[in-house]
């Protein structure tokens, strides 16, 4: 435990920052300049350090399973400040995310760190996962049971290690355990929320919004539905189904694609439909709507059609139901999409 601090007021919480050879080094580095600057302030247009009158909320370690240089995945060298077998109590543990190679993770590399994780969270400290971190995390086993987010690109990886955690990778943060002891964040740079979450649990909501204003932080508010992009599943090993899915790709905007894909399978309507949500995990028509609303993304991304003609191109006729099926499949509007993600004028060529 961090000791006790010289300002008045309650003692920062000890933050362990797990480095090991799988982490990121952008998300590591950046967790901890965040969580360590949390009392720099802004004062007007110049940026100067603000002592809270109680002192830092926090006090950011840097921790491995042995002290001293240590390279992380991108060939960074990181110096871990602490061996675990040194911190006998901390507050918050915080897996940054770790980079598997071919979406696979094998357990049982780190036994000491999920030992150590499993013995501090059983003495009150909060388990903290950026991205695929929980990967580390649910080595423990404390998730069993309990909701958890994780990159959307790791999601199969994840149910496939980890079957008894429920997992949504469309959620940007997760919060779970009987004391909210758990908590997990989404894909990539949803790592600001967890932080700014942290931030406003144990520091208070003014700190967390000054920490997001100096850094230029955004809340993920609407989700990760937005950025996931809809492939849908190919492995089942349905032969007749597969060749639905291959005609589909190309003929997902025709008039009545589902009665065509059913004629052309040469199967009885029921039993097809059978066979696709057994094989794909939904019902065809629903995975027409996704394939036609995937296609419009890129049109919104990528050119200036307007959302009527982009409606009419992907299969729609009425615009109107277009735009409530995208708010409803995306989360937010075709407009609001377009707003977000394409590429802004001067960043083109």
């Amino acid at each position: 435990m961090a000791r006790a601090s010289q300002h008045a007021g309650p003692a920062p919480r000890h933050v362990s920052l797990v480095a090991l050879p799988e982490a990121a080094a952008s998300t590591l580095f950046g967790i901890y300049d965040v969580m360590s600057n949390a009392g720099l302030m802004v004062a007007g247009e110049t940026l100067s350090v603000v002592k809270p009158p109680g002192g830092p909320p926090f006090a950011v370690e840097i921790v491995g399973e042995r002290a001293g240089a240590l390279t992380v995945a991108s060939g960074v060298p990181v110096e871990v400040q602490r061996a675990i077998a040194a911190v006998e109590s901390t507050d918050i543990i915080i897996v940054p995310s770790l980079v598997l190679r071919q979406d696979a993770w094998a357990k049982d590399r780190h036994p000491q760190l999920v030992a150590w994780m499993r013995a501090m969270h059983a003495r009150g400290a909060v388990l903290c996962s950026a991205c695929s971190g929980i990967f580390l995390i649910a080595e423990t086993g404390v998730y069993d049971g309990r909701d958890a987010t994780v990159h959307f690109g790791y999601r199969r990886a994840f149910a496939d290690a980890f079957p008894a955690v429920p997992v949504h990778p469309e959620r940007v943060l997760v919060i779970s355990g009987r004391r909210e002891e758990l908590v997990s964040s989404g894909a990539s740079t949803t790592w600001h929320d967890m932080v700014l979450y942290l931030i406003a649990r144990f520091a208070g909501a003014t700190a967390a919004q000054d920490v997001a204003r100096l850094y230029a932080l955004q809340w993920h508010q609407d989700g990760l539905t937005p950025y996931i992009v809809f492939e849908g599943r190919r492995d089942h090993g349905d032969a007749a189904i597969e060749t639905a899915q291959a005609w589909l790709r190309e003929h997902f905007s025709v008039a009545n694609p589902v009665e065509q894909m059913i004629k052309r399978s040469k199967l009885a309507e029921r039993t097809f439909k059978r066979r696709f949500v057994a094989a794909t995990g939904m019902p065809p028509i629903v995975y027409v709507q996704r394939l036609r609303i995937e296609d419009a993304k890129r049109r919104l991304e990528r050119t200036t059609a307007s959302v009527d003609e982009i409606s009419w191109r992907v299969g729609y006729e009425d615009a109107a139901f277009f735009r409530r099926l995208f708010k409803r499949v995306t989360g937010i509007a075709p407009g609001a999409y377009r707003k977000r993600f394409r590429i802004p004028d001067f960043a083109r060529p």
